[in-house]
């Protein structure tokens, strides 16, 4: 090399550029509050591996069997023996998977027996299924509001329902957490004649709230062109007659023109859908792009879903025993002096709030220590500032291990601090 060419080629070193950036400096901060955090000898909250999962209540963490409440299997579908037997035997006659996007070559059986179960669980025309339900909201929030439409949105709204806005080309306007006065005052801000999509969670995941979806849906329909999307990822399986959410519980169903969901959390399996009434909805096969060019779930996981599905059609004791749980929880936690999400237990997930990151982190690993397994949550995932303990009960947790748990938090609850001895 000549020294020219040497030269040339050191004057474009990143390390003797002037102000050269590092495209993750902007991670910085993060970086070094999550190495002081490590530095004082706390396991990683967010990279714990399960050696083993034993059932939907119990798992091996690092050779100790440990109580699992904080999954979302909610139902306790994932060991339900007909839900496995169909994903084996799809495995064994349709393979490993799709390798392509329904559109050109990944619609098998599977994808559309799982979308009749949709219809029928539903009781809707149409049913289409995304290969995560983040995809679902990202897909068909992006695709049905563009250029010169208007996306309404709940300012708790699940990451999955921004990025959709973000992704398309709508102008977004957000409203204070389950506030129906502030939903009324900026839709009448926005022109009439304007088309709006408004978008809210039959369950916010953070703090386990619900939304009060009658008084929305009237504040709404006082508007002109607006339609309405209800994000059930979190009340599928466990509100309503039927288990098809908080919007059947709350009986707004007629008024209701898309809901979102999962298969990830009472399903037990993998995926996403969105199911609807609306004449034109299968156009959204050929114009949604997180559907069009994302390949196609596996045979075997359709197959689950669709089994697991169904059967939650018929789960009415199921979802007795998860209230069951759920208030025994929540109830047992606030006699102990914990601060928690809601005053009253609202869905399957129950939010115990701490004072920083420091106790949180503290009161979750001295948890793991005892047998206990739970989510560890901050910002940006829950409001600015707050720091909590989330807890997803089961259907399949007994009596016993509910009491466990309690005491488990007893324990850990005095040892750090968080309640009073």
């Amino acid at each position: 090399m000549t020294q020219a060419a040497e030269t040339a080629n050191d004057a474009h070193s990143p390390a003797e550029v002037p102000d050269a950036r590092d495209l993750f400096s902007k991670f910085d901060a993060l970086i070094a509050e999550r190495e002081a955090l490590m530095a004082t000898g706390v396991r990683d909250p967010f990279a714990i591996v399960m050696d083993q999962v034993l059932s939907p209540t119990r798992a091996i963490i690092k050779g100790k069997e440990t109580i699992l409440l904080g999954t979302y299997n909610y139902m306790g579908m994932t060991f339900d023996p007909d839900v496995v037997a169909a994903g084996k035997q799809a495995l064994d006659e349709f393979g490993a998977g799709t390798t392509g996007s329904r559109v050109l070559n990944g619609t098998y059986q599977g994808h559309r027996e799982v979308e009749d179960a949709l219809k029928e669980f539903y009781g809707t025309s149409s049913a289409m299924v995304f290969s995560t339900g983040y995809q679902a909201n990202l897909g068909v929030i992006s695709t049905l509001a563009g250029k010169g439409d208007y996306v309404v949105l709940d300012a708790d709204s699940h990451a999955s329902i921004y990025d959709g806005c973000f992704l398309g080309d709508a102008d977004i306007v957000r409203f204070r957490h389950n506030s129906v006065e502030d939903l009324d005052k900026r839709l009448g801000r926005l022109p009439a004649d304007a088309l709006k999509l408004v978008v809210l969670e039959g369950v916010y995941s953070m703090l386990g709230d619900i939304a009060p979806l009658p008084d929305m849906v009237a504040a709404i329909r006082k508007h002109p062109n607006c339609m309405i999307l209800v994000d059930e990822a979190h009340g599928m399986g466990f509100f309503g007659a039927n288990g098809r959410g908080v919007y059947e519980e709350q009986g707004v169903e007629k008024d209701v023109d898309f809901v979102v969901g999962t298969f990830s959390k009472s399903v037990g399996t993998v995926g996403g859908f969105c199911v609807s009434n609306h004449p034109k909805f299968e156009i959204l096969r050929l114009v949604c792009r997180p559907y069009v060019f994302t390949a196609s779930l596996p045979p075997s996981v359709v197959a689950t879903a669709a089994t697991s599905i169904r059967k939650l059609m018929h789960a009415g004791d199921k979802r007795q025993r998860l209230w069951t749980n759920s208030k025994r929880l929540h109830g047992g936690l606030t006699d102990l002096g914990f601060k928690l999400g809601t005053a009253t237990p609202q869905s399957a997930i129950i939010a115990v709030i701490l004072n920083d990151q420091a106790q949180a982190v503290a009161i979750w690993q001295t948890l793991l220590e005892l047998g206990l397994y739970v989510n560890m949550a901050r910002p940006p995932a829950t409001p600015a500032g707050t720091f909590l303990l989330r807890c997803s009960l089961c259907a399949d947790h007994s009596e016993e291990q509910v009491e466990q748990i309690i005491g488990m938090f007893e324990t850990a609850g005095k040892a750090t601090g968080a309640i009073g001895a």
